[in-house]
């Protein structure tokens, strides 16, 4: 008989893992399918950034960009690793959105959610400040204004690997099949990936947080209509080489309506994006188009003094976002906000669907989810104080100041590693760094480096800790080193890891026998 949980969710994206860790937190039993690696989706494509959504209140969106505006600093908190605060430089163009206009919804920005550590808005004269060299001649005043960066799938691994500690089952690379209602529960079938292997579980409510996917786990596994439509929107970006010295962002503003960021980037890049069209194609295919490229780079063209071409990109990723169709005309008007649909038929085992959403509001929509269900599963109930924002992410139990504390302190126990590899390891794992290097006394300790220090310790943390299996898991999700290694190296990374997933397949087929 297959086992009994409490939860079941399909996606292995922001959404999904929040949920799976609240639900553990409060003391349920969860399992968690993801048809490929965990944020593999739309989770890993965004701008990477915690924050309110200043052109949303164009929109009225007014309690998305609050929650948003309370949800930074508490993120802030509770992943100090991984997420961190920057400055936004939005310079001013006669002719777009008048001064007062900006001034206003910067006043919101800065008063309508909880700001403490994060300071406030200031104006800047580009004429004279560091943030306006980089840019054309002619710019004369910008506003100044905070937001926050984060690793967007490290965030997603990390909820994951927080839940699975209380006690999820997370399974990647595990296709949902279908579910249907018997007995007063789910059985859900699941197909491993690798193998083809089809198996079940049954849990006492589903969750539908498949993202892109959702309609389909609805039309095709589940076989309802809630009488809800999901919207594909496409957002891709471009890295280039670093195109400013400083640290801080821009947010620029577009003829058309949009906003285009250029944010620094892994040290020696700048990230510039995001596009914002409908999309009708297969979710697994998106893909940055030459139209889009094209875009980015004359948008920033547009502000910046050396102009930037298609030939300077580096790097292109896409993204689709699975937003709740609520009719607006234009892709980039369609609303960020998150939808929840409950299925929850008389005496039959629930089904909570997920639209649309943030990954800022990721931990709030997971405590909504589970808000929703709790009036049917009087155990969800345990938690329902938000104990999800009081206890750190895994490696974030630091001062959300306590980075350059944390890299000092390493090079006492790990010299030999340096600090500049140090200062990687802590800005992606925080205190388990020091379960990533272990008991090691020198260098050779670590193993082989692929390259960009990344070493067999690092990789054989990632497989046994963080589900990685191949070298994309590692170099565009867990890391970007995907960004320095070259393609031998690459394919030297990915044979090691096949290595280690045979040595491991035999060792547990040895220990089953």
């Amino acid at each position: 008989m297959a086992e009994v949980y409490d939860l079941a969710i399909v996606g292995g994206g922001i959404n999904g893992c929040g949920i799976a860790r609240d639900a553990a937190g409060r003391g349920c039993s969860v399992y968690l399918c993801e048809q490929g690696d965990l944020a593999s989706g739309t989770s890993s494509a965004s701008t990477k950034l915690i924050h309110g959504g200043l052109r949303y209140l164009e929109y009225y969106e007014f309690r998305l960009v609050r929650e948003s505006l309370q949800e930074r600093e508490v993120l802030w908190r509770m992943a100090p690793h991984i997420i961190w605060p920057l400055r936004f430089v939005l310079p001013h163009l006669p002719g777009l959105r008048p001064g007062w206009f900006l001034r206003l919804g910067l006043f919101l920005y800065d008063h309508l959610g909880g700001r403490d550590r994060l300071p406030g808005t200031r104006s800047l004269d580009l004429r004279s400040d560091p943030a306006g060299a980089p840019l054309k001649p002619g710019f004369g005043r910008a506003f100044e204004y905070s937001d926050c960066w984060v690793e967007d799938a490290r965030l997603v691994v990390l909820n994951a690997q927080d839940a699975a500690r209380m006690g999820a089952v997370v399974r990647t690379r595990t296709r949902f099949v279908n579910a249907y209602r018997s007995e007063g529960l789910w059985t859900v079938g699941v197909e491993d990936a690798r193998s083809g292997r089809r198996s079940s579980i049954r849990a006492r409510a589903l969750v539908n947080a498949a993202g892109p996917w959702v309609a389909e786990v609805l039309e095709q596994g589940v076989r309802a209509d809630l009488g809800h439509r999901i919207r594909l929107v496409q957002g891709s970006h471009i890295v280039v080489p670093r195109l400013f010295d400083h640290e801080r962002c821009y947010i620029f503003q577009n003829g058309d309506g949009r906003i285009v960021f250029a944010i620094p980037y892994e040290r020696d890049f700048t990230l510039i994006g995001t596009t914002d069209r409908d999309y009708q194609g297969h979710p697994r295919a998106v893909h940055a188009s030459a139209e889009e490229v094209a875009y980015l780079c004359a948008a920033a063209s547009e502000y910046f003094a050396k102009p930037v071409t298609p030939d300077d990109v580096v790097w292109t990723y896409s993204g689709v976002r699975p937003l709740y169709d609520d009719g607006a005309t234009a892709a980039q008007a369609a609303t960020r906000d998150y939808v929840l649909a409950l299925d929850a038929p008389a005496g039959a085992p629930p089904l909570l669907s997920i639209f649309g959403g943030k990954i800022t509001t990721y931990r709030r929509l997971a405590d909504a989810a589970l808000a929703n269900l709790a009036p049917l599963m009087p155990q969800l109930a345990k938690g329902a104080d938000g104990w999800s924002s009081k206890a750190a992410l895994p490696g974030g139990d630091f001062p959300v100041d306590g980075a350059e504390a944390l890299v000092a302190e390493l090079m006492e126990r790990y010299p030999f590693a340096g600090r500049e590899h140090l200062a990687r390891l802590v800005r992606a794992y925080g205190t388990r760094t020091r379960v990533v290097l272990g008991g090691a006394r020198r260098r050779e300790d670590l193993g082989r480096d692929f390259g960009a220090t990344l070493t067999e310790a690092e990789v054989r943390y990632l497989m046994r800790e963080e589900w990685a299996e191949t070298a994309d898991d590692v170099l565009w999700r867990r890391s970007k080193l995907g960004l320095r290694l070259k393609p031998e190296q690459v394919a030297a990374l990915d044979a090691y890891m096949a290595e280690v997933r045979a040595a491991r397949a035999e060792a547990s087929g040895e220990a089953a026998e």
